[in-house]
């Protein structure tokens, strides 16, 4: 009995330690997205906009709202008619995941945004605010800035996990204080594969969903620099 007692404490500190391997950002990336419970509310969507003369179930946002935070699911006006519960990785069903719609005025699309995101950017907005001013640290185009973390307390440079490239980025900041993400590495390496469609002073972020879950929810827009071909803001 007392071997069997041994056994089982041993067995249940090696499952803690196993955990402790792996950092928190590490099991945030592991939280990915079911197809079927996309599929799921895609299904929904068709059936509400089908039975609704084209009206879409989703939530009233501000006028100027930017495009891939436009249109979010209203989850209320789908349930039970539609789908019979949250997706389990909704944010509504204490996931991490916003379901949005992109094409909303075309063919709407459903997609996800990663609210993880945003709780970063809410730490160093409220970080700079606390300073009184965004520390700026290197001009990048136009309005854009990197900043100097260190002066935000930071002992090591923010950085966010892209759905799109499995990379890490980094983030920007404008002359107002808001805080962005930079997909910049993400389009570079699309861009390089060839088969775009897209011309300078056109908004590219259209490569990141085109193959993608998810959409770059809170990002400045980019284009491509007519000399080079490279990713660059789109930006005065």
């Amino acid at each position: 009995m007392k071997k069997l007692t041994m056994m089982s404490v041993l067995t249940l500190v090696m499952v803690v330690l196993a955990g402790c391997m792996y950092p928190e950002d590490q099991k945030a990336k592991n939280q990915i997205p079911y197809e079927d419970q996309i599929n799921q509310v895609q299904n929904a969507i068709d059936g509400y906009k089908e039975k609704n003369q084209g009206l879409l179930p989703i939530k009233t946002t501000e006028k100027d709202t930017p495009i891939y935070q436009k249109y979010p699911i209203d989850f209320k006006k789908i349930i039970p008619q539609y789908m019979a519960e949250y997706p389990g990785n909704s944010f509504e069903a204490g996931g991490v995941f916003q379901y949005v719609l992109i094409n909303a005025e075309t063919e709407p699309e459903v997609k996800l945004s990663d609210l993880r995101i945003a709780e970063m950017i809410r730490d160093i907005k409220i970080r700079i605010r606390s300073q009184g001013y965004p520390p700026y640290k290197d001009h990048i185009a136009g309005n854009v800035y990197s900043l100097d973390y260190s002066k935000l307390g930071y002992k090591e440079d923010p950085v966010v996990y892209s759905p799109f490239s499995g990379q890490d980025l980094p983030f920007v900041v404008t002359g107002d204080g808001e805080v962005y993400v930079d997909y910049r590495i993400d389009l570079m390496q699309i861009i390089q594969k060839g088969d775009i469609d897209y011309q300078p002073g056109d908004d590219i972020r259209g490569l990141l969903v085109r193959d993608s879950a998810f959409v770059p929810a809170y990002s400045l827009p980019y284009t491509i620099d007519s000399e080079t071909n490279d990713p660059i803001f789109l930006v005065n």
